[in-house]
């Protein structure tokens, strides 16, 4: 999946759909074939149909583009069944082996149909996109329930907002867990500082689920870190001082409850066959998630999950 926005610009016109149309588009055929979104001030985002990905990310700071937000491995696998390693993948409806599916669920891995291909549909200039996920024969026979997804994607400015909605389409209730899986990209992820989570309680997974109560505030990343916070009451700040200058960005939610700090340090870095070269240092996942209380969802009844990135220098 290419995050190079010169590689967009001779298929998007101006509104940031691709061949000027809001049917049919390239990706409809090809769900790793990445949609841009480009807001008026010239903010953008990538997805891709193939789990509705957001690949990329590239926010106006001051009137000027800002730099690649999202890490994305270059060693990826782009093949029907397999995640992208990087940028947001869609979490639902399990988190990490947390039950019987597959590691993270089946969202991650399915082609979305394109509801809304990229445009400005609300005439405030940001650039937003719909993808929808409903259940059918495959997934029932994984995980026995009907349900309809939807993922929004919107951007402008410094910020990037991503929505996941869930409702349940069938006859009985069904719980489940979900996360927005995001790759923050940093220059050196040992220099890169997380502020927001001092005192919050969380189960340490590196440690064996042991539980603990965060008391560094900012923290550092040091060795492997896979955490679930819990109950996060506020903004998650990240900042970095990289070569060109200081660097943060604000992580904020609604209806997600908890928040996932992963980083796969260097031993298991390099055991991961789609994490190129020595990526764990260039990337962070400040996930939102909600794993702690798994969400139940009665017929007809939905849940709403935003995860909301801005910029900050």
């Amino acid at each position: 999946v290419p995050t190079d926005d010169a590689t967009y610009a001779s298929a998007a016109a101006p509104d940031g759909t691709l061949d000027g149309t809001r049917g049919e588009t390239p990706a409809a055929r090809d769900p790793f074939a990445p949609l841009l979104l480009r807001a008026a001030d010239g903010a953008t985002a990538a997805c891709t149909p193939h789990g509705a990905h957001v690949a990329a990310w590239t926010p106006v700071v001051g009137g000027l583009p800002a730099g690649e937000r999202l890490f994305l491995s270059a060693a990826t696998a782009l093949r029907a069944g397999a995640a992208i390693r990087g940028g947001v993948p869609v979490i639902f409806p399990q988190f990490a082996d947390r039950g019987p599916l597959p590691k993270h669920g089946f969202a991650r891995t399915r082609a979305w149909r394109i509801v809304h291909p990229p445009g400005r549909h609300d005439g405030s200039g940001a650039a937003s996109a719909r993808f929808a996920l409903e259940d059918d024969a495959e997934t029932r026979a994984r995980w026995p329930h009907a349900f309809a997804a939807t993922l929004d994607v919107r951007v402008a400015a410094a910020w990037l907002e991503i929505g996941l909605a869930i409702r349940n389409t069938g006859a009985a209730p069904f719980a489940f867990t979900a996360a927005l899986h995001t790759y923050l990209r940093v220059a050196d992820v040992a220099a890169a500082r997380v502020a927001g989570l001092g005192g919050v309680r969380y189960g340490d997974t590196a440690a064996g689920g042991a539980e603990r109560t965060e008391g560094g505030d900012p923290l550092a990343i040091v060795g492997e870190v896979d955490r679930i916070y819990r109950d996060v009451p506020g903004a998650v700040v990240v900042r970095e001082e990289t070569p060109d200058g200081p660097r943060a960005v604000r992580v904020t939610q609604q209806g997600f409850r908890d928040v996932v700090l992963w980083n796969p340090g260097a031993a298991k870095g390099a055991a991961l066959a789609d994490l190129e070269p020595d990526g764990w240092r260039r990337m962070l996942c400040v996930e939102a998630a909600v794993v702690g209380t798994p969400v139940t969802l009665a017929p007809d009844e939905a849940w709403t999950g935003v995860q909301r990135l801005e910029a900050l220098a």
